[in-house]
């Protein structure tokens, strides 16, 4: 059977500005609020025969901001309290060419291995606590950080020419 797609517009047109305030209030930034509202939407359009028999459709897709929101909020909580703990950062200096080369070589790593290697080499995280944060095996992730030390000293040697003299390591990152 199919979805009733206009009632569905007509709910979401009805609704949709109440339910992102909502998520705003919610969660106290725009970008966090759009995405648990979106996902929140299309979470009732997959079940749309049943929310529009709920006595109270839009209590219900409220309901579902409120749970992304705490589930979003439980994920980056540990994460944010350790960053009000450090207190702001210290200035920084514009970036080096090594910091520029670094970065680029970085793009064009597959997100995983991006991910593991910046966490574990900028921020001292640990494996286990790589693989918490990232919800992959230990023995995934001691893998993205050795095939992304690889592809990065193989994408660092192919930028080294253009950078002059001087080679850039991937130890250098440490």
């Amino acid at each position: 059977m199919a979805r009733d797609a206009g009632s569905f517009d007509d709910f979401y047109r009805a609704t949709s500005a109440r339910v992102l305030r909502y998520g705003y209030a919610v969660t106290g930034d725009l970008s966090d609020a759009q995405d648990v509202v979106q996902e929140a939407y299309t979470r009732a359009w997959r079940e749309w025969r049943r929310v529009q028999r709920h006595p109270a459709p839009e209590a219900w897709v409220r309901l579902v901001v409120a749970r992304l929101a705490v589930d979003r909020y439980r994920r980056t909580a540990g994460w944010w309290k350790a960053v009000a703990r450090s207190g702001p950062p210290a200035p920084v200096a514009p970036p080096g060419e090594d910091t520029v080369l670094l970065t680029a070589a970085l793009r064009r790593l597959p997100a995983n291995q991006r991910q593991a290697l910046a966490l574990h080499y900028l921020f001292g995280a640990s494996v286990a606590e790589i693989a918490e944060e990232t919800g992959a095996a230990e023995g995934t992730v001691k893998s993205w950080l050795s095939r992304g030390r690889t592809a990065l000293a193989g994408v660092l040697a192919e930028a080294a020419p253009a950078a002059g003299p001087r080679m850039l390591e991937v130890n250098d990152v440490d």
